[in-house]
């Protein structure tokens, strides 16, 4: 009784005179880290959650990041191909007007890997009027001519395969030659010439247009290495193509001129490779 009175009579101060505050507060102090201690799982979980929770949601994010940015890649390197075709046909079409003569858009659908041979497969026919020897072009020069044809495709022998022979001039000079493929993707052959013949590096070749196979004045070759040696009757000259033989991918099927265009020319025609070359 004597306790409880007693502490009741410290309530009744405290509560008047605040006597107990300073002690209160040092308690206080002790119990805090006990506090915290028994408040750390709730609010450890709590943090682990939200941090999960925005890991996650950052993640999803990023990955969708990545999907749009692969999508916008895919779809500016299509734009990019499409820009570059859409030029590729302009330069034919401008080079169609050059020839002056009836033509015709045709793609590849193949080239020939064999070391020597220089041939590709076009997406043109008989059907589409095309015959063999029929000349090709693009838009930097003479590209070959059809030696194979079928219904729905054809193959053509490229200037720089080592059975094909074009007839060039100078264009410098009016000098008339025979330019030669040598089966290396990137030069041509100019035989027979004497070493008293003007010709220099540089020298732009051009169809002669002699044989009626390939229209005159288009730019076949460009002149590369000449060597005279006193001691030989020829010269050694070498022309690199200017049509990108190797790169082109749409090529321009040419009619010359009294050569009309017909649109089932079956292709029943014997001629063997080496005489549908030989212009």
């Amino acid at each position: 009784m004597i306790l409880v009175f007693v502490s009741a009579a410290l309530m009744a101060v405290d509560h008047r005179q605040n006597w107990l505050e300073d002690l209160r507060g040092g308690i206080s102090v002790l119990v805090y880290p006990l506090q915290y201690l028994v408040n750390l799982p709730v609010s450890a979980s709590s943090w682990i959650g939200e941090n999960l929770s925005s890991r996650e949601a950052l993640l999803e994010e990023n990955a969708r990041l990545k999907m749009q940015h692969t999508l916008f890649k895919a779809r500016l390197l299509k734009l990019n191909a499409i820009k570059a075709e859409n030029l590729r046909l302009r330069e034919l079409l401008q080079s169609s007007k050059k020839v002056g003569e009836q033509v015709l858009i045709g793609e590849l659908l193949a080239v020939d890997l064999e070391p020597f041979t220089r041939q590709i497969v076009i997406n043109k026919g008989s059907r589409d009027g095309a015959y063999l020897g029929q000349p090709l072009i693009e838009a930097d020069g003479v590209m070959g001519q059809i030696v194979h044809l079928g219904p729905l495709s054809a193959t053509a022998m490229l200037i720089t395969d080592a059975n094909h022979a074009i007839p060039v001039q100078l264009n410098r000079s009016g000098l008339r030659a025979i330019a030669v493929g040598t089966g290396a993707p990137d030069r041509l052959s100019i035989p027979y010439l004497p070493i008293s013949t003007d010709i220099v590096e540089g020298d732009l070749l051009v169809s002669s247009g002699l044989g009626g196979r390939f229209p005159p004045d288009y730019p076949v070759a460009v002149v590369s290495h000449v060597e005279k040696d006193p001691t030989q009757p020829y010269a050694v000259i070498h022309a690199i193509p200017t049509a990108k033989l190797e790169r082109s991918r749409e090529v321009l099927l040419v009619w010359p001129a009294g050569h009309p265009r017909q649109g089932d020319a079956a292709g029943t025609d014997t001629e063997t490779t080496a005489e549908a070359a030989t212009p």
